[in-house]
């Protein structure tokens, strides 16, 4: 394991995603613990994402979690699919986290069809934006967006939660990762948590392995933070550490 610093944000990077998930996930773990410790509850957002499946994996295996003081939030869905739809985040989430581990709340994002987005954000951020958050478990895409923030974003939204549009390098990830068969497949339009509301977590675990996420990590890494670059924002965040693994280094090498 090698370790790199730029600005305030700290890479580690590994031989495999195996082994960045797992130390993605004892991070996680620990950041859980040490809020449950010293304020006796703890509030998390989770990202959504094969590239998450890791670090998941081990967070959920580790013992000593007061699950039922814990607060989960998760921070993006897609608009317009049906609640039994596979490809909704929360089903995810479902499946890698909320059913393995007794968690005290559980908010997801529900917008199904004929819902109103205005008021499922603003209800929505009203939950978030009840207490401080203290984790937040995040990756990067391959445009280097931050959850559904799709470059150019903005850094200083008034909103922590909001519908978007997402341009095709987003919507064509979603197939690239396979869950969806083709672009035309993949909704249009979705509700994410903004970069403030990301960057107000009190610690970030941001877990980005793959070959396919090179070009994302570079840019984040070695050019200007721009809200160009969503990801990029991380470098000022003074407790976010980013796990990759040899593929996704290679090119920053």
């Amino acid at each position: 394991m090698k370790k790199e610093e730029f600005e305030f944000l700290k890479v580690e990077i590994y031989e495999n995603r195996q082994e960045a998930g797992r130390a993605a996930g004892k991070a996680a773990a620990s950041a859980i613990k040490k809020a449950l410790a010293e304020k006796g509850s703890a509030r998390v957002i989770f990202a959504a994402a094969p590239s998450q499946n890791e670090m998941l994996e081990t967070l959920v295996a580790e013992p000593g979690i007061a699950w039922e003081k814990v607060a989960a939030f998760h921070m993006d869905e897609y608009l317009g699919l049906a609640a039994d739809a596979p490809q909704r985040f929360a089903r995810y989430l479902e499946e890698h986290l909320f059913a393995k581990v007794p968690f005290g709340e559980v908010h997801i994002i529900s917008c199904p069809p004929g819902a109103n987005p205005s008021k499922v954000c603003t209800d929505y951020a009203e939950k978030l934006a009840a207490a401080p958050v203290d984790v937040v478990c995040l990756g990067v895409g391959e445009n280097g967006h931050l959850a559904f923030n799709d470059p150019p974003t903005d850094f200083h939204d008034d909103l922590w939660v909001k519908p978007v549009y997402l341009d095709e390098a987003c919507r064509r990830q979603q197939v690239n990762d396979g869950c969806f068969p083709e672009l035309a497949a993949v909704p249009r339009g979705a509700i994410t948590l903004t970069i403030p509301a990301l960057m107000a977590g009190g610690c970030i675990i941001c877990t980005v392995p793959g070959a396919r996420k090179r070009k994302a990590v570079h840019a984040m890494l070695f050019s200007g933070i721009s809200e160009d670059i969503p990801a990029s924002i991380l470098r000022a965040h003074e407790n976010a550490t980013m796990y990759v693994d040899s593929e996704s280094w290679e090119e920053t090498s």
